[in-house]
């Protein structure tokens, strides 16, 4: 599979691309200087590239299978990019003809028991509302796009770096909890999670939570 990964360089994008090429897949990483470290593999390019672009988005993805997402806003940034990037990811797989794009989403809107979403809940923590707010109305966005086999994938309410198990749970619009009640995924698993579902399909239009 000939995959476009917007937002290769950061912590998950980057793991993502190790996870399609130890599996034999051609991976062109997009960040915005065309720089991605310690990535040394034959069938990985690295480009520069605009996500908020919808014409970049076109361009870099023309001839490949699927888009996948991991890109996020940084520290510096109004967290309301998320809908730009979503609109020209959006309209940039249109104009390449790619149908499948799996996104990298957030937490915040899952159902954290009885019908409440994560971030309505008390122990939400009120600097990550914004960043949090700004992925529900991105989804808001994508749910629109139904000629698109899309999946909004979210990892746990806490993701850090850590091991690859092997082992994860997914649950459609809920938040995947232990049986402590934790909601927790590596990133590495993460990585894991999104490439099964570009591989094997589970959630076309479905915001799908994964987590241990």
């Amino acid at each position: 599979m000939d995959v476009l990964l917007l937002g290769a360089s950061g912590r998950i994008g980057h793991r993502v691309a190790d996870e399609l090429l130890s599996r034999g897949h051609r991976v062109t990483g997009v960040s915005r200087s065309g720089d991605i470290d310690d990535i040394e593999d034959p069938d990985f390019v690295a480009v520069a590239g605009d996500a908020t672009d919808a014409d970049d988005v076109t361009k870099l993805a023309t001839g490949h299978d699927a888009i996948a997402s991991a890109l996020g806003p940084s520290d510096d940034e109004d967290p309301g990019i998320l809908s730009e990037m979503m609109r020209a990811a959006i309209d940039g797989a249109r104009r390449a003809d790619v149908t499948r794009l799996v996104w990298t989403g957030g937490a915040g809107g899952l159902d954290a028991g009885d019908g409440t979403p994560l971030i309505e809940t008390p122990e939400f923590p009120d600097e990550w509302e914004p960043v949090a707010s700004a992925a529900i109305d991105a989804l808001d966005i994508l749910r629109e796009a139904d000629d698109l086999d899309w999946t909004y994938l979210a990892p746990a309410a806490l993701i850090e770096p850590g091991e690859r198990t092997g082992d994860y749970r997914t649950a459609e619009g809920e938040l995947v909890t232990d049986e402590e009640g934790e909601s927790y995924i590596s990133m590495e698993d993460f990585a894991l999670a999104l490439v099964d579902e570009l591989e094997d399909p589970q959630g076309v239009h479905t915001y799908l939570a994964t987590g241990y």
